[in-house]
């Protein structure tokens, strides 16, 4: 039984006419399943299949977008060479030539450089002091993840962290599935959806995310556009899927409304 419901049917059929659609997907939980190490997530095969295939099709763009830095993106993701990139909450751009557009890479200022060492020691306390508890370090960033932690333990965890992370100057704290990312950079993800919409000229975009950080491109949505919540939660997306396992199924129904 396919995990496309009618209404989201109708909707991808509605893309096979737009002009230049943008087909825009997170990473974690999104095309990839979430894992304990971060470094231990890969995309699902038949996912990583659609997206190249997609970004194959003229007038047809794909994008990753994703907290992640840019490096790691393309470590863990490996996505297709025409696809565009957005990493660090919508910080980190980056685009094929053919795009003729502006890359933003990260160039910290000395003001961000000494929030990111005070967050770091801050953090490094925290997860010392809670087991279970573990530091993923970015450019412009440490992320707490808890999420193999008792949840008592987890919850403590995450309150002292932004108890002690609010007092920074050039910081700000994202909450996530199971983390707290202190960033020196402030963007969000519809910052980046909302230059990756403008770079490909897109008459349509079609965004999916599981996290909370993937609301801010949810929220810049516009009408006619496609927004798909993967997982649970309370979201500003119009349709949902169950989880990463039911990706491939969207984007192959694309591919097959594009290819016509």
């Amino acid at each position: 039984m396919s995990p496309i419901s009618p209404d989201l049917a109708d909707a991808i059929e509605a893309l096979v006419d737009t002009p230049i659609l943008l087909v825009a997907v997170d990473f974690d939980g999104t095309m990839a399943p979430l894992v304990d190490r971060p470094e231990d997530a890969r995309p699902l095969p038949a996912a990583s299949e659609a997206l190249a295939n997609l970004a194959a099709l003229e007038n047809t763009v794909t994008a990753v977008i994703s907290g992640r830095d840019l490096a790691a993106l393309r470590t863990v993701g490996s996505p297709p060479e025409q696809t565009l990139l957005v990493g660090s909450h919508g910080t980190e751009r980056w685009a094929p030539a053919a795009f003729d557009a502006e890359d933003e890479h990260i160039d910290l200022s000395p003001a961000q450089t000494s929030a990111l060492a005070k967050a770091t020691e801050i953090l490094e306390a925290v997860s010392s002091a809670h087991q279970g508890t573990m530091l993923e370090y970015k450019p412009a960033s440490i992320v707490l993840h808890v999420r193999q932690a008792d949840p008592e333990v987890a919850a403590r965890a995450l309150r002292a962290a932004h108890e002690q992370l609010d007092d920074i100057e050039n910081l700000q704290a994202l909450d996530g599935k199971a983390v707290l990312e202190a960033s020196v950079l402030v963007g969000t993800k519809g910052d980046g959806l909302n230059w990756l919409r403008e770079v490909a000229d897109a008459s349509t975009v079609l965004f999916a995310g599981d996290d909370v950080t993937d609301e801010d491109a949810f929220a810049v949505l516009r009408p006619g556009d496609i927004g798909v919540k993967i997982g649970s939660g309370n979201t500003k997306a119009q349709f949902r899927l169950n989880g990463p396992g039911e990706l491939p199924a969207l984007l192959e129904l694309v591919l097959d409304m594009r290819s016509l």
